[in-house]
């Protein structure tokens, strides 16, 4: 999670291209596999850099990880705001 951070830190003080690099070197990682927050960063830093439609997928897969209703409510906000 740690590393997750720092990509959001990286994003915010690089860019995007940045910080998605990072968490695109997390998606290989066991141990963050099944976490909800991994692709809501991811969808976050793609719908930033315009990537619409992959960005929309990581919001659908962040919403179907949690358990949280708000947080599910988020992201699928988020993903509706790339359009279907």
């Amino acid at each position: 999670m740690v590393e997750l951070n720092r990509a959001v830190a990286v994003s915010m003080a690089y860019g995007p291209e940045e910080g998605l690099e990072l968490v695109d070197s997390l998606v290989e990682l066991e141990l963050l596999e099944g976490y909800h927050l991994l692709p809501g960063v991811r969808g976050d830093l793609l719908q930033k850099l315009g990537r619409c439609e992959e960005a929309r997928v990581q919001f659908e897969a962040a919403a179907g990880l949690t358990t949280n209703e708000i947080e599910r409510g988020v992201m699928l906000a988020r993903a509706g705001e790339c359009g279907s």
